[in-house]
């Protein structure tokens, strides 16, 4: 199905009110975690699979008022969260105060190479333009330890065309032509052109979400 004539909207006031509010913001993504089976699923799916322990060092990238970052930092592992907002990164440490939070642009983290076993983030790739996008990809490559993990959850073309209004009208409502260009956008070819190795895709509630993991190489 192909999308809808109105992919160049660029979305509604309620789009600036949920980003000037971190309270409003989150309610917003628990209600649409719903169709990703509740938020406890919705924000940990993407990195179910990768082993944390107290030893491991983990990024989260984009990481807003920290809904995903709570459940990174119940594993035990160092955690860090990168975001470029202050008033997200408030809202985040007040609620988080044993895990470590830095103001910057994933485009250019202030992290030294090889500094993290995981790179998590959610639903934050289809707010960048294309080369953006693949600018922060290779600065995830650039910052992961060599056999660390690259996880993500973002939205996806729909595969079942009954999700196809609900999610035409979220991203109408709330986001920017760079997520109807996201769903274009070839995710796991995009990580493996930027030197990720053993991809991993899974779809979600009809296709309209997706999981990656990607390894960086050991070499």
């Amino acid at each position: 199905m192909e999308a809808p004539a109105w992919n160049n909207a660029l979305a509604t006031i309620l789009r600036d009110w949920s980003f000037a509010c971190a309270p409003l913001y989150e309610a917003i993504a628990s209600g649409a975690a719903v169709l990703a089976g509740g938020e406890r699923h919705f924000r940990q799916v993407a990195w179910q699979n990768v082993s944390l322990s107290a030893d491991s060092s983990v990024l989260d990238l984009c990481c807003g008022p920290g809904g995903a970052t709570r459940y990174l930092a119940a594993t035990g592992a160092r955690v860090t969260g990168l975001d470029r907002s202050e008033r997200s990164l408030r809202h985040a440490r007040e609620r988080l105060p044993g895990v470590h939070f830095v103001q910057g642009r994933a485009e250019a983290m202030p992290f030294a190479g090889a500094s993290f076993d995981l790179v998590h983030t959610s639903v934050a790739l289809h707010e960048m333009e294309p080369t953006q996008r693949r600018t922060i990809i290779c600065e995830v490559l650039r910052v992961l330890k060599p056999g660390g993990t690259f996880a993500l959850i973002d939205y996806h073309r729909p595969t079942n065309p009954l999700y196809w209004p609900g999610l035409a009208l979220f991203l109408w409502v709330f986001e920017t032509h760079t997520a109807w260009e996201l769903l274009a956008t070839d995710l796991p070819g995009l990580l493996a052109e930027c030197g990720f190795s053993t991809l991993k895709q899974q779809l979600l509630a009809g296709g309209s979400l997706q999981t990656v993991q990607a390894r960086k190489p050991q070499v």
